[in-house]
């Protein structure tokens, strides 16, 4: 028999990651290359090709690609992403102010338009003047568009003629919301849909740069991306609906250490270069949010694992508080390119400078930070201002120092403005940095690592004295600073799946006598009850202090390192849908969902009706996502109180679940 293997390919913030498997053998390979943003073809070919050659396995017997990644994650998490028109129809202004929507929105353009329909999936006059008012002029100044209805879960008609207007006149990408959920709750649906809108230029890059790649190479085989929930999609699919792949790294990672590890129970933490995800395995499932995922402090409707994202890393910048007496490190929440990293890029563009700035007799406040492009194409920096296309112009493919580029106090805020717009990196100071000068880690240039940490410890404090001793000792204590906010976020997300999310680690002086064991009359000890699972690549180096800390045992696979990459390989494909089934008057039921509004005079026909259209929906969806061969389960739940003696119906809910392994090719 012939044996399939499996290509799994995880594109995180850093570094992408390659493993190639075999449902016989397991991992047969595994490499990792640079994330290159300006081009992510690049690091996904030198993965990819690092992995073929160890395996020296002909790309005849690849029978399946599976992609996972964090660039949706991360870039929700630093406030990244293209800027979106939103257009909502019959809402109202004061809507935005509802589920954070207004914060998502910041600067982006809304238009409000009359319309939308009823809980029953009837409908008020749709206007569209104001939109082809505002068309012509909004096609030039955003990337895509995002379109939320009121009820539109229940009748989508509105939010389709308003998508189709758009296209035929932008021919930009367009979310609905109906497209995303089949919840209420129209502003949530609504930022939902918006964030959805902003990632789908960075998504369609990625997956349009790996299919690219797999093409010359001659691997033609279907291709799936790892969806939030561990599922998998197809990539057709996750072009269209690209917030479903937000946590899908971490998701990936999540199904991959339940298969290297064996372990059914565990916390899961996988520390990146811009995140670390926490999660719990229960009875070898992870646990799902049923009320939709958490990233960067929104809450979207994307059913997800129950996974908490924090912004901190291997290359979270290191922020020096230098104002009390004794100075304070914090980590995070954006991440920089790190100074080694910048040099093994840039060479001597950021050595001169870090040389340059030791011989200073002063400090800069910028000193050790540099700026840099990071390569998107042009038609993605639209719509700047005309101080940010200023400041843009004067940052290129080189580092420029912050001391040179920086000239007035307003332009930082400028600068932090086209960071968020994913158009420049900051190069700093970062724990991978100070890893490089401890000697743990050696896979960029230490030169610029060391002098990067050299300019940090010459900072005093309040009372005028050094921060550290030496250039070594300020690196463990950013190593050290590392370790406790890491113990503090799990303990974090642990404590929120406990219920007991009130307590904060960060500020509580009970959990800082625990996690330092401080000696009192009263003894503060704490411990998790199941085994810390750590995946990264460097995960060997951090997580055994961390679990220590948490007064637990520490698991860390061999394949830590790819962990994303089996889990993209190893999972299954599943779709829901829901059809719901209301009364809006005596002996009239309406079925809505998952196709046009259907009316009937019996409430069994109706629920007949409803039930059928789930499954059939379920099934076509599990297909369309890439299933080869689905089965489907159907759950009902139906609010009907009783009033005055017999059951009255609110609403019934028919939700579909159809499941299968993907489609492979058979060579």
């Amino acid at each position: 028999m012939t044996s399939h293997f499996l290509l799994g390919i995880d594109t995180g913030g850093t570094y992408t990651d390659a493993a190639l498997f075999s449902e016989t053998k397991g991992v047969v390979a595994k490499a990792k290359a640079l994330t290159t943003r300006h081009d992510l073809a690049v690091g996904i070919s030198g993965a990819v090709e690092a992995v073929l050659d160890r395996a020296s396995v002909p790309v005849s017997a690849i029978s399946m690609v599976s992609l996972s990644t964090t660039l949706a994650t991360n870039a929700l998490v630093e406030g990244q992403g293209g800027r979106a028109g939103l257009v909502m129809i019959g809402f109202g202004p004061e809507d935005l102010k509802r589920d954070g929507l207004q914060e998502a929105l910041g600067s982006d353009p809304v238009v409000f338009l009359p319309g939308g329909h009823n809980v029953h999936g009837g409908e008020t006059p749709l206007d569209m003047s104001e939109l082809d008012a505002a068309l012509p002029t909004l096609a030039g100044q955003v990337s895509s568009f995002a379109i939320a209805g009121y009820f539109a879960v229940r009748n989508p008609d509105h939010e389709k003629r308003v998508r189709d207007r758009i296209r035929e006149v932008s021919h930009l990408p367009v979310t609905c919301s109906h497209e995303l959920s089949s919840k209420l709750g129209g502003p949530r649906r609504a930022l939902t849909t918006l964030l959805n809108a902003r990632l789908v230029s960075m998504i369609d890059r990625l997956i349009g740069s790996c299919e690219g790649f797999l093409k010359a190479r001659g691997i033609d085989v279907p291709m799936m991306v790892v969806r939030g929930d561990g599922a998998l999609i197809s990539a057709e699919e996750a072009r269209l609906r690209p917030i479903e792949t937000i946590l899908s790294g971490p998701a990936a990672s999540l199904v991959g250490a339940r298969h290297l590890t064996g372990l059914d129970n565990a916390v899961v933490s996988d520390i990146g270069g811009t995140t670390t995800d926490v999660a719990v395995l229960d009875g070898g499932r992870p646990r799902l949010d049923a009320e939709g995922a958490v990233v960067g402090g929104f809450r979207t409707m994307v059913e997800a694992v129950a996974m908490r994202t924090y912004g901190l890393g291997g290359d979270s910048e290191v922020r020096i508080n230098d104002r009390g007496l004794k100075a304070k490190i914090d980590l995070g929440p954006r991440r920089l390119m790190p100074l080694s990293l910048a040099a093994a890029l840039h060479g001597d563009a950021v050595i001169s400078v870090l040389e340059k700035q030791m011989r200073a007799q002063h400090t800069g406040r910028n000193n050790g930070r540099f700026a840099v492009r990071t390569g998107l194409p042009d038609h993605l920096a639209s719509g700047l201002q005309p101080q940010e296309q200023a400041l843009y112009e004067r940052i290129g493919s080189v580092p420029v120092s912050l001391e040179t580029l920086l000239v007035s106090t307003p332009q930082k805020a400028t600068l932090d403005r086209l960071v968020a717009r994913g158009l420049v990196h900051i190069c700093g100071l970062t724990p991978s940095d100070a890893m490089h000068v401890l000697g743990r880690q050696s896979q960029w240039n230490l030169e610029a690592a060391e002098l990067g940490i050299q300019l940090a410890a010459r900072t005093r404090d309040g009372s005028g004295q050094p921060i550290a001793s030496s250039p070594q000792a300020l690196a463990q204590m950013i190593v050290d600073r590392l370790t406790r906010q890491s113990s503090e976020v799990i303990l974090q997300a642990c404590l929120g799946e406990d219920g007991a999310g009130a307590i904060d680690p960060a500020v509580s002086q009970a959990v800082d006598r625990a996690l330092t064991r401080t000696p009192g009359i009263v003894r503060f000890s704490l411990g998790l009850d199941r085994p810390l699972v750590g995946l990264g690549a460097s995960a060997p180096v951090y997580y055994p202090a961390i679990a220590e800390m948490l007064g637990t045992e520490a698991a860390i696979p061999e394949e830590a390192g790819v962990a994303n990459a089996v889990g993209a390989v190893v999972g299954q494909v599943s779709a829901t849908v829901t059809v719901f089934v209301t009364m809006p008057e005596e002996g009239i039921f309406v079925v809505n969902g998952a196709g046009a509004s259907e009316r009937f005079l019996d409430q069994e026909k109706a629920f007949g009706a409803a039930r059928r259209r789930a499954e059939t929906a379920a099934l076509e969806a599990a297909r369309t996502n890439g299933a080869d061969d689905p089965a489907s389960l159907l759950r009902e739940e139906i609010d009907a109180p009783e009033v005055e003696g017999s059951p009255k119906l609110i609403e019934a809910r028919f939700v579909a679940s159809a499941s299968g392994r993907p489609r492979i090719a058979h060579g």
